[in-house]
């Protein structure tokens, strides 16, 4: 029996969840209309899940297409843990929202009489593994756990509050990590470095060595999870070439997808840059480029032919009208599409790290190769696809890549892919419900909002 929510932070733990959020269930909670996660699609930000597929059966005498995800979801009690094998998130972009079913088909101790139940107050508490696994646990209103929750205020993340995995730990994750930013801000010239998959700092050469320095000053290490960097927050750093005025020197690169389809996908990149491709601009021999700035509303590259087009997105009512569209790179006539980036692929990159991101200025000496951060930080939270489907097609995202077959040191010729999207610093603020500007140097003395 969990007695506690001290109890059941402890079961988490024991099945390793490293994040725990809770939400207090409506009398609509429930099996059969499902669990509604919020509207917008912010919440595939907080629970893993697999990739998007469009379901096609048929349920009731009728034919439903419906975009899914797999989770792999188990409940657990002092006893065990058990796998709910049918769990899957539901995508509504009608609305849009985002709802869980099937978490209790299959499962041999599931919660059934509680997740069956209309009673308003039931308390749906969940952990998330490192390993992408989600686990669950649902406490009726008058239980210790339901009361403690209901009890406290804690920070809110969409429709979850978010809840320390340990209850001693004191602040909530933005806090802590403003506090940890604060620290680095105050060590000001720090060589620049690289943390390694073990945790040991190694020394960096290479130009591109701040978001390195950054990570390894607050214990970022490598890894294979498609997980945000510190707490569940996406940590960003950008050079800047003064505290003053934190001018951004170049774009923020948002995330590198490679496209799912068209002849990118059928026929290979080579081949794409072979057709598409231009001569090197600046005299290198045997270099075939393919670059520059791809926006909705500019016409045709020059050099390339290409344009971007977006398929499938209302642009009036901000909603998808085909989950099988998609963002592509399109000749004139639009018959053949060179690369596209399906939204079910999009989704899936934008979820994994965008839901709260902090974006911090440095500044780059040498030698030796140095970095210093800056006290001005732009804290942005609440965002989901959607958002980032609105700036694409109002052109403040934009495709802007750097494709290329050169040589390499052998003279043998090589393809190097860099399929990138990015937005003006001054554009950011749009991608986010919320954001703010935090100075380092008043946190911890009151005034941090």
């Amino acid at each position: 029996m969990v007695a506690s929510l001290s109890d059941l932070l402890g079961l988490f733990r024991h099945h390793g969840a490293y994040r725990v959020y809770a939400k207090i269930l409506s009398s609509n909670d429930n099996s059969k209309n499902q669990i509604y996660l919020g509207g917008g699609f912010a919440a595939l930000n907080v629970i893993p899940h697999g990739e998007i597929y469009v379901d096609t059966t048929s349920r009731a005498g009728s034919k439903r297409e419906r975009p899914k995800a797999r989770v792999a979801f188990f409940w657990v009690d002092g006893k065990g843990k058990y796998e709910a094998p049918d769990a899957n998130l539901i995508l509504y972009p009608d609305y849009p929202e985002v709802r869980m079913s099937g978490f209790l088909r299959g499962c041999q101790s599931a919660p059934s009489n509680l997740m069956v139940s209309r009673d308003a107050g039931r308390v749906l508490v969940l952990g998330v593994t490192r390993e992408g696994q989600v686990l669950g646990w649902v406490g009726s209103e008058t239980t210790p756990v339901a009361a403690e929750i209901r009890g406290r205020r804690w920070p809110s993340l969409g429709v979850f509050l978010e809840i320390p995995i340990r209850l001693a730990e004191q602040g909530d994750p933005r806090s802590e990590l403003l506090s940890r930013l604060q620290e680095v801000h105050r060590r000001q010239w720090i060589q620049s470095q690289k943390l390694s998959g073990t945790g040991v700092r190694l020394p960096y050469a290479a130009r591109n060595g701040g978001g390195y320095t950054l990570e390894a000053e607050l214990g970022i290490r490598p890894n294979g999870y498609s997980e945000p960097d510190f707490m569940g927050w996406e940590v960003k750093q950008y050079g800047v070439r003064d505290f003053i005025r934190c001018a951004p020197k170049s774009p923020v690169t948002l995330f590198t997808p490679e496209p799912t389809g068209g002849l990118y996908k059928s026929e290979g990149a080579a081949r794409f840059v072979e057709r598409y491709g231009y001569p090197d601009k600046s005299g290198k021999l045997n270099r075939t480029n393919f670059g520059g700035v791809y926006a909705i509303g500019k016409l045709a590259h020059p050099d390339t032919r290409l344009r971007m087009a977006i398929r499938g997105f209302d642009t009036a009512t901000g909603k998808i009208e085909d989950i099988e569209g998609g963002l592509a790179l399109v000749e004139n006539d639009e018959e053949e599409a060179a690369a596209i980036w399906s939204f079910k692929g999009l989704m899936d990159h934008w979820n994994r790290k965008h839901a709260q991101a902090a974006y911090v200025p440095s500044l780059y000496r040498s030698p030796p190769p140095e970095y210093a951060f800056g006290a001005q930080v732009l804290m942005c939270e609440e965002t989901d696809f959607i958002r980032f489907l609105k700036s694409f097609a109002a052109g403040k995202v934009y495709y802007d890549p750097a494709i290329k077959i050169a040589p390499d040191s052998a003279g043998r010729l090589t393809l190097h892919r860099r399929s990138q999207f990015r937005v003006l610093h001054s554009n950011l603020t749009a991608l986010y419900g919320r954001s703010a500007i935090e100075n380092l140097e008043q946190v911890g003395a009151g005034q941090a909002s």
